[in-house]
């Protein structure tokens, strides 16, 4: 929250793409004064392009650019040859090209005029639109213009140019984010109807959007690399993320096809899996409705993420200088910063993920450890979120805490890559551990959720569930994880699919607008909360899938189908079971040791 509130006070986003003037107001909004400073704390709101006094002879220093810079409302389009001309131009379209305290009517009487007006003749200009500058349109003058942006924009450190184009794209973000929301929807609605056909029109979809982003992004690669007007950093810097993105998409392409032809034979008992599974939705009201909740707060927070995030990059104290101008001064340990707020991303929306798991867990409990499944318990679902806030809140951030250990070593490797690329030896010992962190963080994800559900069952703290969660499974391992397994592949294929077509739709969007802007960066955050929508959405079918088969193995260690014990399990997914993974004999010689010393009862969920 300190950070949060200093960056709200400290920064000021709008710099960073409306452009300021020498005199430390920004173009295009109402500015505060600055102590020293005579023309600062003008209110621009009708001005919002930059125009320098001498666009011929700009130069840079300390990122700051010379000479002075003034808001205008509108840039010259034609060429002006005296100061009658500005005079002129000023009377009839309301821009002021002179310094703000000299008034139009001394343009052509006042002798220091010529000081304090743009040295003549003035080159036609255009406004450039993503930051707000009036570019001069005379061939040598544009020559030297863009020498000098191209200077300005390599000089800024990467934290600043992908600021830069969030902000600058920040409109084609949150459409991305809409259009990954209602393909969430759509496979939502897939996998709650299932049937054969909608499967294999997954799969397909699947495949071939694998295939068509691979291609995509291996030949925006081929072109941006060819191309010759391929100057600032930000562009080369494209070239190198998509040559990233188009590898991982290849390999992640070539292990899913040849996942989808060895599990191909398994697909009938996935169709007759997520029937259930919807069967058990379908008693509780309400529990569909949980991911729009979930997305709700987390695009609240991921908009007050943001937020800080672009006061973060423009903390820093405006100072006067002489002559009345004002130059930014950035503060020290910004970026320290900012990764802290990067953590806390992470780990804030792991922590509401984990929310909802639990509010579904403890809704499927209930159901489950119900005898009367015709009459199901009522209002599960507030039940669950109220021992949620009463009693798990802790188990929730201690979940998504490991989570983000093992979150973070991971883009620490991916940003150690470009470092250990040259070195063999040392590329070898990076696969290895990155790829042994991506398998413990999804051994842990697995993990907490069962631990969510032995909460729900038990109602204990995380370390105690997490420790019971390990003993049942690892009991009844061999009978829950071949049928689960392909389940849980179809799953992440509806988040595949999410997530294919949205980065398809920000590679158009973004591609567009290649100009100055570190794109690539915020497509990987697109792609980020695509995933994250797709998975708090379809996280309903797997968690209620996990939960119903650990609720089915304590169910079948912990009765025997005796009339003093009968089974709470339904007869359809045990007649699934049986058949999936053949126990109609393997039944009779199972460990009937209990999950806990009991003495006969019933278990029940904590209410």
């Amino acid at each position: 929250m300190f950070i949060s509130g200093y960056a709200v006070v400290a920064g000021a986003a709008e710099r960073l793409v409306l452009g300021y003037d020498s005199f430390g107001n920004i173009c295009g909004r109402k500015n505060t004064p600055v102590e020293g400073a005579n023309l600062s704390g003008l209110d621009m709101t009708n001005k919002k392009y930059v125009f320098f006094l001498n666009s011929c002879s700009l130069e840079i220093q300390s990122l700051k650019v010379t000479p002075l810079s003034l808001c205008v409302s509108s840039c010259p389009q034609q060429q002006l040859n005296s100061l009658e001309d500005l005079q002129s131009f000023a009377r009839n379209n309301g821009s002021f090209l002179c310094v703000y305290n000299l008034n139009i009517s001394s343009y052509t009487l006042n002798p220091k005029a010529a000081q304090l007006c743009p040295t003549l003749p003035v080159p036609p200009s255009k406004s450039f639109p993503l930051f707000h500058r009036c570019v001069p349109q005379n061939p040598e003058c544009y020559s030297k213009y863009a020498s000098v942006l191209i200077r300005m924009v390599n000089e800024m450190d990467v934290f600043h140019r992908i600021l830069s184009g969030i902000l600058a794209r920040r409109d084609t973000v949150i459409g991305l984010s809409v259009l990954a929301l209602a393909f969430s929807l759509i496979v939502v609605l897939a996998f709650r109807f299932i049937q054969t056909l909608l499967i294999h029109t997954l799969i397909a979809l699947v495949v071939f959007g694998l295939l068509f982003v691979s291609g995509v992004l291996w030949w925006l690669h081929y072109d941006y690399r060819n191309d010759p007007s391929t100057e600032l950093e930000t562009e080369k810097e494209n070239v190198k993320f998509l040559l990233g993105y188009a590898i991982f998409s290849t390999i992640v392409t070539v292990v899913l096809l040849c996942l989808i032809f060895v599990l191909r034979k398994r697909l009938p008992f996935s169709v007759q899996l997520f029937r259930i599974v919807g069967k058990i939705i379908g008693r509780i009201p309400f529990l569909l409705f949980q991911p729009l909740w979930t997305f709700l707060i987390l695009i609240v927070f991921w908009v007050f993420w943001v937020a800080v995030l672009l006061s973060l990059g423009t903390a820093g104290t405006a100072q006067s200088t002489s002559g009345g101008q004002v130059e930014y001064r950035a503060l020290s340990g910004i970026c320290y910063m900012a990764w802290y707020h990067f953590v806390g991303l992470i780990w804030t929306s792991e922590f509401i993920l984990a929310c909802q798991q639990m509010v579904i867990a403890g809704a499927v409990v209930a159901c489950y450890f119900n005898r009367n499944k015709n009459n199901p318990p009522p209002h599960p679902v507030l039940s669950s979120i109220s021992v949620l806030f009463c009693y798990h809140l802790g188990t929730a951030v201690k979940g998504s805490f490991i989570i983000t250990i093992l979150r973070i070593p991971r883009i620490v490797l991916l940003y150690l890559y470009n470092i250990l690329n040259q070195k063999k030896n040392a590329k070898h010992l990076f696969n290895c551990c990155f790829c042994w962190v991506c398998f413990q963080k999804s051994c842990l994800r697995c993990f907490n959720q069962h631990a969510y559900t032995t909460t729900a069952i038990n109602g204990t703290n995380f370390c105690t569930s997490a420790k019971d969660a390990v003993s049942i499974l690892a009991r009844n391992s061999a009978k829950l994880a071949s049928i689960s397994c392909f389940g849980d592949f179809l799953l992440f294929l509806g988040k595949v699919f999410v997530v294919c077509f949205t980065v398809f739709g920000g590679l158009m969007a973004f591609n567009y607008h290649r100009e100055l802007q570190a794109w690539v960066v915020p497509l990987m955050l697109v792609g980020f909360f695509a995933y994250l929508m797709s998975h708090s959405f379809l996280s309903v079918f797997e968690v209620t899938a996990d939960a119903m088969f650990l609720c089915f193995a304590i169910d079948m260690e912990t009765n025997d189908g005796t009339a003093e014990k009968p089974y709470f399990v339904d007869p359809e997914l045990l007649t699934f079971v049986s058949q999936s993974n053949k126990l109609t004999e393997g039944r009779k010689h199972r460990n009937t040791r209990p999950f806990h010393d009991n003495d006969g009862t019933e278990l029940q969920p904590m209410v």
